[in-house]
């Protein structure tokens, strides 16, 4: 990670971590860097938060006064602008978005012309500019100087797309939308209404502030209560910028990312879909995914926390599914990132082929406990490299041996150290996070 970019973009609060000074340098740098041989065309897209207005102006000023054009898709999902870039011949996207963070807080992701997100290289060259005492990009003059697009079509071209990849009608189907306020709200329920589902919403009015606010996939507990009230087939919650997607069963039950693999994996091996015969997870998976998964005969990968390092591990192996247990779920035939409304509409493929209720295609998954804590620190490396704190969670692990683990690990999008512990019981797990924690806050670590 660099010094402004993370694992998922250049993320912190609007005008103190994140400023319009910062938005406005990296469209600089951008519609100079793509337009060195041609005029560049960059599309941008933004979630729901206040300051996202704030920093598409800054952005876009910043790539017009460097000689791009811009194209406004508005209020959109990360995924959408992946396809737009990838499918119409766009030099670069960007994201306005901070994701399930709070909406105070923003980001900007930068996603390259095959749909990825940016090279780290090119993120060292935008944070070397944005450092730079003098400005060695020069201004467009007159004719040169970029122009706004108002570019709501490419949105429409997405949501026709996510249409067209649906199997079957979900005519007769009662689905729930938990849209978290955020990007979600611009998509999802047009395209399951298009598809024949009866759509119940909740949370799709979104006034700035209460993007992520007690909703969403962060929040599922407001869609579990409302999938068994209603009698819900199914309830899918996203979050602010849609690229996750956590889903409800018909009892209310939480369906999460390893569920998603699980059954969506089993479900392309039956119909020899599977590439590799393997998933990709993250180190954050529950180990109840793979004893699973193993039962099945189906192979799996680890790789760092990020669905970027997911995508990554995908693209060089030629492997077709992968994700995080956070919702993030990568199909690789259909898209380079997590796609929020994509999972959901595949899980609604999996339970319509199968003719089964999504309960009981997770039945053979069953997740060990787990507990996760953030803890907000002062400096993370300093807190995960104390050696009191590496010293208590060896002996602990070895008190656990085989039958739980625990990861220990910096956030790359928040000042905070994750804490996670798995094991036999829940009370087990507690006990082993509340010590760690302890032990970061009594070192001084903690703000």
């Amino acid at each position: 990670m660099g010094k402004y970019f993370g694992t998922d973009g250049f993320r912190g609060e609007a005008n103190v971590d994140l400023t319009v000074e910062h938005a406005y340098k990296v469209g600089r740098f951008l519609g100079h860097y793509y337009g060195k041989d041609h005029k560049a065309k960059i599309v941008i897209g933004k979630d729901t938060r206040r300051s996202s207005y704030m920093f598409e102006y800054s952005l876009v000023a910043g790539l017009t006064a460097s000689g791009a054009d811009a194209y406004l898709l508005h209020v959109t999902t990360t995924p959408s602008v992946s396809y737009v870039v990838r499918t119409e011949g766009f030099d670069c996207g960007i994201m306005i978005s901070a994701s399930h963070n709070p909406y105070y807080d923003n980001g900007i992701k930068i996603i390259n012309r095959n749909g990825h997100k940016l090279e780290a290289e090119v993120e060292e060259l935008i944070e070397a500019y944005i450092d730079s005492k003098e400005d060695t990009i020069p201004l467009a003059t007159r004719e040169n100087i970029g122009k706004t697009v108002d570019y709501a079509m490419g949105r429409n071209r997405y949501i026709g797309y996510l249409i067209s990849l649906a199997t079957r009608s979900f005519e007769g189907k009662r689905i729930g939308l938990d849209l978290a306020n955020g990007s979600a709200t611009s998509i999802a329920k047009g395209v399951f209404d298009a598809l024949g589902a009866k759509t119940y919403v909740i949370n799709g009015e979104p006034d700035g502030t209460n993007i992520n606010r007690n909703c969403g996939s962060t929040h599922i507990e407001g869609l579990q209560k409302f999938v068994v009230e209603n009698n819900l087939d199914v309830g899918f919650a996203y979050d602010g910028d849609a690229d996750r997607c956590l889903a409800v069963d018909e009892k209310g039950n939480v369906i999460t990312g390893d569920h998603i693999l699980y059954m969506c994996s089993v479900y392309m091996k039956e119909r020899n879909d599977l590439a590799n015969n393997t998933v990709v997870t993250t180190i954050m998976s529950n180990m109840g995914l793979y004893k699973a998964l193993d039962k099945k005969g189906i192979s799996y990968e680890k790789t760092k926390v990020g669905d970027k390092y997911v995508y990554e591990n995908m693209l060089a192996n030629g492997h077709s599914i992968g994700g995080e247990q956070s919702g993030h779920i990568i199909f690789s035939k259909h898209a380079t990132t997590g796609d929020g409304i994509l999972t959901s509409l595949k899980i609604m493929e999996v339970m319509l082929e199968s003719k089964a209720k999504l309960s009981e295609l997770c039945k053979d998954l069953h997740i060990f406990p787990q507990v996760l804590e953030n803890v907000r620190v002062k400096d993370k490396k300093a807190a995960t490299g104390d050696p009191a704190v590496c010293e208590l969670i060896e002996r602990l692990g070895k008190e656990l041996g085989n039958d739980g683990r625990i990861i220990v690990r910096e956030s790359g999008t928040e000042p905070v150290i994750r804490v996670m512990a798995e094991a036999k019981t829940e009370e087990l797990c507690r006990n082993v996070v509340e010590q760690i924690i302890n032990m970061i806050k009594k070192q001084g670590h903690a703000k």
